[in-house]
């Protein structure tokens, strides 16, 4: 048989336990990474022996190389600067002060528990830098944390994932050369890294250039506008990385960061597309380099490779993430949930296994402390922090409830900002492209599709929803979405646009709050005329206040009268309303409140907020 013919059953069976591992992981809602590298094992020489390193030859690394590409792309393509603004200062240390504390945390632990050289201390330590889209992007596709936390946790994967490619290389060229200065392994990085800027920028301009100036032909216009997307990432790779080992890692993030955020035609297409490929190299490069694996190997480590695990995933990732996230923006259980979900990919195993191989016939016993150490830190932290994501966030509470708007018109768009204005993590559905478009524009996750089809409520996150909205123009529309939410999903609160009055009664029946367009203009206009002074005053809080009902959940405040709560409550901050099963009323100075009241605080809207995490001090959905 064939080399060709060997390896064409390899790449089926490689395809179809990745698509299996795929289906499993959504069924289950566990990261696919998990079953990807399990299914590797399984078939690899330590499980069937059905595929081995040899079997690939010598393209592993440029297979392993190209597919890595596709991967950063997409992730960099997927980082939008308006969810990079969620945590731009956070973001910003953990790619540069915890990925030195990391390099030289690693490197010291290295260096004691397994007793070898400074120099491969630190060639582990600046692989072991990184985590990746590899694994971040399965992991946030089955946990939807907040923008600020998926937005931390994404761009140090794609920022580490670059440093730890390229200062690997600079530091293995320090070793090889017997070099002592540490010039020798800034100079080479740098220099790798600016190579794969301009080489990833000068791609981005040539690509945007052709998708929004050049005719790409009307018929075909979403297919080639995917295509040379695909093109331009693999290009701006294999250019880069011609002119410098490493570099293209840089040039592909560079290139998906700045195509990412430029408003380029048929966006949503050709993430969707880019997105199905990523699927595909995912499961081949995780399931091909999981067959690398040897367990002969990780038990040589002996005791300090369990000293070194324990130490990078218990000690050195959770100091670094409480320095880099200190301050208000993130809650104690977001900054755990950081600490205990830094699984590392396909870059240090991947640089690693070709580091080994030129090692081996030298110095064979720091190439098995190379492998065994990165697989070993791979190994436990996909099973344990990849594999247990979606329970370490409902553990730490991290999972916010979402509010899902079916219509992304401007009352939906509107609706929205108000809602994201005071911390819902809000999700628009719409079935037309353009409307998507626009909410997408204007910074808020849209899903393009049916709201009144299930499938794409599910997609979209209703079996993790308090709040539906249907505010379409279309009232059959808008009452069957209502249906949807109280028979398929029992939401809490669903609330519905009735756009002609004489429905209103229809959907009040479902127990759904209506909420008739022609009614609320009438109501705005008469309070206006009879009520100027109540009008202003309510525009004005609009502007610049809050009016917000919360569920008392601390138990600081059971017991307490309002008289007592007062004046431990910010400046200028009331509390307007206490409701209690079902009946609402202005509490008297000697009421007293009690776990599950719902307080509606009213005035300037930091004051409110700072109100509310006193009253509700377990916040974090």
């Amino acid at each position: 048989m064939s080399a060709g013919t060997g390896l064409l059953p390899l790449v089926v069976t490689i395809l179809g336990l990745g698509v299996a591992s795929q289906v499993l992981a959504a069924r289950l809602e566990i990261p696919s990474v998990l079953f990807l590298i399990l299914a590797g094992i399984a078939v690899g020489p330590e499980g069937l022996g059905l595929i081995t390193a040899d079997a690939f030859g010598s393209s592993l690394p440029a297979i392993v190389g190209l597919s890595v590409a596709i991967i950063v792309f997409e992730g960099a393509f997927h980082l939008k600067l308006e969810k990079l603004r969620q945590a731009p200062r956070e973001a910003f240390r953990l790619v540069t002060l915890g990925a030195i504390i990391g390099l030289i945390g690693t490197a010291v632990i290295v260096h004691l528990a397994l007793g070898v050289s400074w120099e491969l201390a630190f060639l582990v330590g600046s692989l072991l830098i990184a985590t990746g889209p590899t694994v971040i992007t399965p992991i946030l596709s089955i946990v939807p944390v907040r923008d600020r936390v998926a937005a931390a946790l994404e761009t140090e994967g794609i920022v580490n994932d670059v440093t730890a490619a390229i200062l690997a290389v600079a530091m293995f060229e320090f070793i090889i050369a017997g070099e002592t200065q540490v010039v020798h392994v800034l100079q080479p990085f740098v220099s790798r890294l600016g190579v794969g800027i301009i080489v990833g920028g000068v791609v981005a301009g040539i690509l945007w250039y052709l998708l929004e100036h050049v005719d790409i032909s009307a018929s075909n216009a979403v297919q080639n506008a995917r295509l040379l997307v695909l093109i331009g990432a693999i290009g701006s790779y294999g250019i880069a990385d011609a002119i410098s080992q490493e570099a293209g890692i840089a040039a592909v993030a560079t290139a998906g960061l700045l195509l990412g955020n430029a408003n380029l035609p048929y966006e949503s297409e050709i993430e969707t597309f880019k997105g199905d490929i990523t699927l595909i190299v995912l499961s081949f490069v995780f399931i091909s380099l999981a067959t690398l694996l040897s367990v002969d190997e990780l038990v040589s480590l002996g005791l300090g490779g369990v000293i070194v695990v324990v130490a990078v995933v218990g000690l050195i990732r959770p100091a670094l993430v409480l320095l880099c996230t200190y301050g208000k923006r993130f809650t104690v259980q977001e900054q755990l949930f950081i600490s205990f979900v830094g699984p590392r990919g396909i870059i240090p195993a991947s640089v690693a296994t070709l580091f080994a191989l030129e090692l081996r016939p030298s110095n064979p016993t720091a190439a098995t402390v190379l492998v065994g150490t990165v697989f070993l830190v791979i190994l436990v932290t996909v099973v344990f922090e990849a594999g247990f994501a979606r329970h370490i966030a409902q553990a730490l509470k991290v999972i916010p409830m979402r509010t899902i708007i079916v219509g992304a018109g401007r009352v939906g768009r509107g609706l929205a900002k108000r809602l994201e204005d005071r911390g819902e993590n809000v999700v628009l559905i719409d079935e037309d492209q353009e409307q998507i478009e626009k909410a997408r524009t204007a910074g808020f996750t849209a899903h393009h599709g049916n709201g009144t089809d299930t499938d794409v409520l599910l997609s979209a996150g209703a079996k993790n929803t308090n709040i539906i909205a249907a505010a379409t123009g279309d009232d059959d529309a808008n009452l069957l979405v209502a249906q949807l939410a109280n028979s398929k999903f029992d939401t809490e609160t669903v609330i519905a646009r009735v756009n002609t009055p004489g429905n209103v009664e229809a959907f009040e029946e479902l127990g759904v709050r209506a909420i008739s367009a022609n009614d609320s203009i009438v109501q705005a206009m008469d309070n206006a005329v009879e009520r100027p002074a109540l009008a202003d005053w309510m525009s004005e809080i609009e502007r610049n206040g809050d009016i917000q009902e919360i569920e008392v959940t601390a138990e600081s405040f059971a017991g307490k009268t309002i008289r007592d709560i007062g004046p431990n409550l910010p400046d200028g901050v009331l509390i307007a309303l206490v409701s209690r099963n079902g009946k609402s009323k202005i509490p008297t100075p000697d009421f007293t409140v009690q776990l599950g009241d719902h307080l509606t605080f009213i005035g300037q809207r930091q004051a409110v907020d700072d109100a509310i995490e006193q009253c509700h001090s377990k916040l974090t959905a």
